[in-house]
């Protein structure tokens, strides 16, 4: 019975350990993704032109404004980046409130593969998105 015990507490531990070093990966990922996006609108704005980002409703139904603007990151129009250099998930659940009167949208963590986990072909990485919209942005800055 003790040694049961002993094999449990010991792979709480071990769970507890990965699951720390995973959260650890995910926040050193968000932070690169966002120096890249603050670096990239600080360039951007001078370069390129921000049109209103728009959101729009799971499966395609609908679409609302937004107080934001700034760019596309994904042909899609499901991830956006603010000319202050933030990211946004631009797809919500959009009720005849949100349509009439638009969406506010917080920012969120980016991640450096856009559209990852999804269907083969739909992701893209985050420095191959943001050189489609602006080629040779690094040079420009």
């Amino acid at each position: 019975m003790s040694d049961e015990r002993d094999w449990a507490r010991q792979r709480r531990e071990a769970a507890a350990v990965h699951a720390d070093m995973l959260e650890q990966r995910q926040r050193a990922e968000h932070e690169r993704a966002a120096r890249l996006l603050r670096d990239f609108a600080a360039v951007a704005r001078d370069r390129l032109p921000a049109e209103p980002l728009r959101v729009r409703g799971y499966g395609g139904r609908g679409e609302a404004r937004s107080a934001l603007t700034g760019w596309y990151l994904r042909t899609d129009r499901s991830a956006g980046l603010s000319t202050d250099g933030d990211f946004y998930v631009l797809t919500a659940p959009l009720g005849l409130r949100e349509r009439l009167r638009g969406v506010a949208l917080q920012p969120t963590p980016p991640p450096m593969v856009l559209g990852a986990g999804g269907r083969d072909g739909q992701s893209i990485d985050l420095p191959d998105a943001l050189e489609r919209l602006l080629p040779g942005w690094r040079t420009l800055g």
